[in-house]
């Protein structure tokens, strides 16, 4: 009793202003693309203190922030070379890597180490870096 006497003025309040509950919770809701399941805040800052850590194989080659490098093409701009961009397919590319007799772009000089190459990263920490780079690459969008 004494919460729905505590929360009348409220309602009243939002009424008056025309507001309501629902328009209330649309604009609180967060804008921007649906982010697949498992891709989170806290999963895009872990693949980003990965992929950007100083000497990490993915900033050395796709360059700082994923903007491309002499090595590796953008991650920010396009095109995919490997997938389509689904998270699914970028955990996938982490995981196994590229080697090289199977580079679309036959000008870079190295392959893609699977998980890093010797940073051998986890599960957990393929499934962040992937979560960043699908984070990067949904920016442009």
């Amino acid at each position: 009793m004494r919460r729905s006497l505590l929360l009348a003025p409220l309602a009243a309040a939002l009424v008056f202003t025309g507001c309501s509950k629902a328009t209330t919770a649309a604009a609180a809701a967060p804008k921007g693309p649906v982010m697949p399941a498992g891709v989170t805040a806290v999963s895009i800052a872990m693949g980003d203190s990965i992929f950007n850590a100083t000497g990490a194989p993915c900033q050395r080659c796709h360059g700082q922030k994923g903007v491309g490098g002499q090595n590796g093409p953008s991650l920010v701009a396009g095109p995919w070379l490997h997938s389509t961009g689904k998270y699914e397919e970028i955990v996938a590319t982490i995981t196994i890597g590229v080697p090289r007799t199977a580079l679309k772009d036959q000008t870079r000089r190295f392959p893609m180490n699977p998980r890093g190459g010797p940073m051998n990263l986890t599960d957990d920490q393929v499934k962040a870096v992937a979560a960043y780079v699908y984070s990067i690459s949904r920016a442009r969008q």
